[in-house]
């Protein structure tokens, strides 16, 4: 299958693709809206709920746009490269869940996994918007500081030989 008979198929069989796939496909969110799908060996996310999904979308766009000068993207027209957009989708709404006070009570008996994931994206989304009274009200300031101090990966150190 070439990328675009995978893509033709991909956008039939998920017409409402989640808009916060990367992060959840990388294990960094998940969602209680999600649907799993595999296609030719690829994982892929479909969002359940179209008023969510429209939700997610505005959010989205509007962390993006407040993070493009921080993240050194701004004369990017159209998609962030990968790991870019994987940092503001991740890295957004571990902010997010952190500005909200859902981070574990106690971080000693948590993994250290449940620490650096967001458990249930539109739950996020709903506490947030419901706090801050609407998306533009939402702390930019303080998600963008999530943003540009989250790490997809850590490096790998060399090793000494």
């Amino acid at each position: 299958m070439d990328e675009d008979q995978y893509r033709a198929a991909y956008n039939e069989i998920n017409p409402n693709r989640c808009i916060f796939e990367k992060a959840i496909t990388n294990r960094r969110c998940d969602c209680a809206l999600k649907r799993r799908f595999i296609l030719a060996t690829r994982e892929g996310i479909a969002c359940q709920s179209e008023p969510a999904l429209k939700r997610c979308t505005a959010v989205l766009n509007s962390i993006r746009k407040n993070a493009r000068f921080s993240l050194k993207v701004v004369t990017i027209n159209g998609p962030m490269p990968h790991n870019k957009e994987l940092q503001v989708q991740a890295g957004g709404m571990l902010a997010l869940q952190t500005l909200l006070g859902d981070t574990p009570a106690d971080p000693a008996k948590e993994s250290k996994t449940a620490q650096s994931t967001v458990l249930d994206i539109n739950d996020t989304m709903q506490k947030a918007l419901q706090k801050y009274s609407g998306i533009e009200q939402l702390p930019y300031g303080e998600i963008v500081k999530g943003i540009v101090k989250y790490v997809s990966r850590p490096k790998r150190k060399k090793n000494k030989q």
